[in-house]
């Protein structure tokens, strides 16, 4: 039974891999845990990624670890993805959907509005079909369901660092997205 498992878990990585690497070829840019449920997309670089420092490896990625550990996330369990090219373009719809495919998480956080509008272009369809507004529009704080994901729009993560009360709003935003559970 434990060689079924092996030979199954290799074949889960080998294939993640592959999807993975087809992605960075094509300008797509990664960190973190690809298995995780809680994927971090970023749309408005710092300075250091911009010069090609991986994402979310500054004071942002740092509180948004901490946030997930007090809600009792493992670690581990957190992706990040860039939705625009270390440039600031847009890596484009059809291949920003391909890439959320590909990392399959439960729960999707958009951490400034730059990343929101790329989540709202890649998934228009299915936000124009939820019946409140503020979860179509993906308003800051808001959490809504798209094709069996936790969406949230944080509002703009990085920059309410510097503000004490805004980094309480973040906090209380976050708070709404406590970790599912075990899926069995």
């Amino acid at each position: 039974m434990e060689a079924g498992r092996s030979v199954r878990r290799e074949l889960y990585v080998s294939k993640a891999q592959e999807e993975l690497g087809s992605l960075a070829e094509r300008g797509v840019i990664t960190a973190g845990n690809a298995f995780s449920s809680v994927l971090f997309v970023k749309g408005e670089l710092s300075e250091d990624e911009q010069a090609g420092a991986r994402p979310l490896s500054g004071a942002d990625g740092k509180a948004l670890r901490a946030a997930l550990s007090a809600l009792g996330y493992a670690p581990e369990d957190w992706c990040a993805l860039l939705s625009v090219t270390r440039d600031g373009f847009p890596i484009g719809s059809e291949l920003f959907r391909e890439a959320i495919a590909a990392l399959d998480p439960a729960t999707l956080v958009a951490c400034d509005e730059a990343a929101a509008q790329s989540v709202r272009e890649a998934y228009a369809e299915q936000l124009s079909q939820l019946s409140d507004f503020d979860e179509a529009l993906l308003t800051p704080g808001k959490v809504s369901r798209v094709l069996g994901m936790r969406v949230m729009n944080l509002g703009g993560f990085a920059a309410a660092l510097s503000d004490a009360h805004q980094k309480q709003v973040m906090w209380a935003r976050l708070k709404r997205l406590p970790p599912l559970g075990a899926p069995y």
